[in-house]
């Protein structure tokens, strides 16, 4: 029996991915105002220095204020397209679980803004390292987002089985994990100056492991465009990484910096994150469409009287 299949709505992709994006560039600006030293330049919050945080005067945006305040309003403008996100998929899909991933994302975003907020009122340190942590994990389930109200998500439910799909999907699993643990010891060196040897670690395990799906991915699959091009990305992000984590190392750890301006060394240490954010991104997007490939029915030829029992009470969950 032939089962129809549903029409696709554009619009919850469209804002998911607009979402990541602004999250993205939330990252980067927060980067700004860790390196740039300005995480406490505004010193009061919600409000800027008594005024409502979205009439503070333009021209008072300068030093340090310019990038905490822009920060903040980035903030906002990543929450307001979140809330949007979570009603279109409320109103225009139909499967339970994404609606819900919606509603975490909310809850999510919410909950990072309080903590930067809290960070500027209670000085906390270890609020930063919180806030930096979770901010991953929010656009890791952006971009996850972005991939289950894709195109690519509704027809692979039509499209063959990856072989050896269940290995394939734990070790893109496993670096997606590792990458996200690094941005963690990352984010850990940036805030207290510790951990530069788990960072180094785990940045090796991440190049291997990625190295491990390339080969597997390129090795058997070179055909399956939908996942040789984000394995491309993420390689091409790993290489430009590998790169800027040694331009950071010799800024912060060797005699170079004394040779280089601050700006210069400023701009490594945020490229170092934000390329960072983007691997992550790229994996996560790997590896959910391995799991969606991972998981469909394979088409079999079978003859007519033989199909439908064949397929009789068989459901795609992930649908």
């Amino acid at each position: 029996m032939a089962i129809q299949a549903r029409s696709h709505n554009h619009w919850p992709h469209r804002l998911s991915v607009l979402t990541a994006a602004t999250t993205l560039l939330l990252i980067f600006v927060g980067g700004l105002v860790t390196n740039t030293g300005s995480a406490l330049a505004v010193p009061d919050w919600p409000t800027t220095f008594g005024y409502n945080m979205f009439l503070y005067p333009w021209s008072k945006m300068v030093g340090g204020i310019f990038y905490e305040h822009s920060h903040r309003l980035i903030g906002s403008t990543v929450g307001l397209l979140t809330v949007s996100l979570a009603v279109s998929l409320w109103l225009a899909d139909p499967r339970r679980w994404v609606r819900g991933l919606g509603l975490v994302a909310v809850v999510a975003v919410v909950i990072q803004g309080v903590l930067g907020g809290l960070r500027v009122v209670l000085l906390q340190h270890h609020l930063a390292i919180l806030h930096a942590c979770l901010a991953q994990a929010f656009f890791a389930l952006l971009v996850s987002l972005a991939v289950v109200t894709s195109r690519f998500w509704q027809d692979a439910a039509a499209a063959p089985r990856l072989v050896d799909g269940v290995r394939l999907r734990a070790a893109a699993l496993t670096t997606a994990f590792l990458i996200y643990a690094q941005t963690v010891f990352g984010a850990l060196l940036t805030h207290t100056g510790t951990r530069l040897d788990a960072h180094l670690l785990v940045a090796a395990l991440v190049t291997g492991s990625v190295l491990r799906l390339a080969v597997r991915i390129f090795g058997a699959r070179a055909e399956r465009r939908e996942l040789r091009r984000p394995l491309v990305l993420l390689s091409s992000l790993l290489i430009v990484q590998l790169s800027l984590g040694l331009s950071v190392y010799l800024w912060r750890y060797t005699a170079v910096s004394a040779a280089m301006a601050p700006a210069l060394g400023v701009m490594f240490q945020a490229l170092h994150r934000i390329v960072g954010t983007a691997i992550l991104g790229a994996a996560v997007l790997l590896a959910v469409r391995i799991i969606r490939l991972a998981g469909v029915v394979r088409p079999a030829a079978a003859p007519a009287d033989q199909a439908e029992p064949r397929f009789a009470g068989q459901r795609e969950v992930l649908a």
